[in-house]
């Protein structure tokens, strides 16, 4: 009977360790997203915002810490070594105090997180330059384009920019232009574009006659900064709540181990 309990053990650990793998594996990809992004604002704040570089830093090395864990938690449990099964306790133990302390971190700076979204957007707008080849204002277009905003709070914050309101006629940024209909067209506009058919050239560059969406950017952006945030802790619980599964097989299974025969451990 006993037998048949630690052979049970054996290879729920090991359906435990798989999943903690491949769970590791998605919280390393939530990180090398972070830093590899480069269609959407997050490439605009991970160059500017400290905060988000360490964040995803930490999230690459949890989650290759994790895959690691996983895969030493599958060959100590059907192997039966003993003192892999020990070390693999101690590393998931080390692993949630780490994850958990990073999480709490993570989730308390998100409000600093979002002030610093708004100081970056804002100089970015005021420093926009038309026809300027860089990175993030090709981002920052991709965001308003896809989004379907413009500005941060509104789209007044445009009026920031003294080069498009230096502009004589009409003319707004290219890819806050309102389009009706649903335009499925993976292109952006970018730079600054002049209003056809425009006459109104007595009051200069009047923003009121711009056709761009007249809702900001900020809350949607924040939206799905929430939502995204959301997924990754909740990813981050459950790997927690495998892992402690995990050290409660790995001592459960430590504990019979010593009693068993050893001629079956590998040699090297």
């Amino acid at each position: 009977m006993g037998s048949a309990c630690i052979k049970v053990t054996k290879y729920f650990l090991f359906l435990f360790n798989l999943l903690f793998f491949i769970l590791g594996a998605v919280i390393l990809g939530f990180g090398v997203w972070i830093l590899a992004d480069r269609s959407s604002f997050i490439s605009v704040l991970q160059t500017s915002s400290n905060s988000l570089k360490v964040g995803a830093c930490v999230f690459i090395g949890v989650g290759a810490v994790t895959m690691f864990m996983g895969f030493l938690g599958c060959i100590g449990a059907i192997k039966e070594v003993r003192c892999l099964l020990g070390l693999y306790f101690a590393f998931l133990l080390l692993m949630l105090i780490v994850q958990v302390a990073a999480g709490v971190l993570f989730y308390f700076s998100t409000g600093k997180l979002k002030q610093e979204m708004g100081s970056i957007v804002m100089k970015l707008i005021q420093d926009y330059k038309d026809g300027q080849e860089d990175r993030l204002q090709e981002a920052w277009d991709y965001v308003q384009a896809q989004v379907r905003c413009c500005g941060w709070a509104s789209f007044y914050n445009w009026t920031d920019n003294a080069e498009l309101m230096n502009r004589t006629n009409v003319t707004y940024p290219c890819s806050c232009e309102d389009k009706r209909e649903a335009d499925d067209s993976f292109l952006v506009r970018k730079g600054f574009c002049e209003a056809f058919n425009s006459t109104r050239t007595e009051s200069g560059n009047n923003p009121e006659y711009w056709p761009v969406y007249r809702e900001g950017c900020m809350k949607k952006v924040q939206a799905w900064l929430q939502e995204n945030v959301g997924i990754i802790l909740g990813v981050c619980v459950g790997v927690a709540v495998i892992e402690l599964l995990g050290m409660l097989l790995s001592i459960c299974l430590c504990r019979h181990v010593h009693s068993e025969d050893y001629s079956k451990v590998p040699k090297y």
